[in-house]
């Protein structure tokens, strides 16, 4: 008797063994996860970097090609029949982009017009901007002092995860958000916080 009670014993519980090998299984598939999270969020970092670069890029073509400022541009007789133009006076006009034909909103016609980026270039409103890798808008390029005090042309983007423009910010230029080619827009001191920010990236 038992004998067998001492069986059924035996046989109902876990050896240290089997509780380890359980224990390194559930650790592997958690470093998995963590990795394939981290991975996730470094190749849409790296989307976001390759956006900001291809934006550069299709701003200065365009000065290259057209001898003046996409969205500014007095003269779109170049590019199409339709483009509406700006007033030329090397200033892109506006700050968002949220009113119809501004020169912050005009950028992207003009653009699309020279075939630099995709989309529609019969859009000269809000509806024209484009999304970001983190789903905000790239609102506009635009001429003002925003963010770091300096007058020059920029790059307007909204709603970008406090953290991915912190590591924006220390990759590519100073780390502060008060100061350098890339900085907040709105806010206070030099590091960004943890909610969605407003960011202005020097051309």
């Amino acid at each position: 008797m038992n004998a067998q009670i001492n069986k059924k014993s035996k046989q109902g519980g876990f050896t240290l063994v089997e509780i380890a090998i359980v224990l390194v299984i559930i650790g592997l598939i958690l470093g998995g996860v963590l990795q394939g999270q981290t991975m996730i969020e470094n190749a849409k970092f790296k989307k976001f970097v390759k956006e900001m670069d291809s934006y550069r890029a299709a701003f200065h073509t365009f000065q290259d090609m057209q001898g003046g400022l996409p969205g500014d541009l007095g003269n779109t007789s170049s590019l199409d029949a339709a483009a509406t133009s700006g007033n030329g006076n090397g200033q892109i006009a506006g700050g968002y982009c949220g009113t119809a034909n501004e020169e912050a909103c005009l950028v992207w016609s003009h653009l699309r017009y020279a075939e630099l980026i995709p989309g529609d270039p019969a859009l000269t409103d809000a509806t024209a901007r484009p999304s970001h890798a983190y789903g905000g808008p790239v609102s506009s390029f635009s001429t003002g002092n925003w963010g770091n005090g300096v007058t020059e042309h920029k790059i307007l983007l909204q709603s970008v995860p406090g953290e991915v423009a912190q590591r924006y910010d220390d990759e590519f230029d100073d780390g502060e958000a008060d100061s350098g080619n890339i900085a907040r827009l709105g806010g206070s001191g030099s590091a960004y916080t943890t909610a969605l920010q407003n960011v202005v990236v020097g051309l």
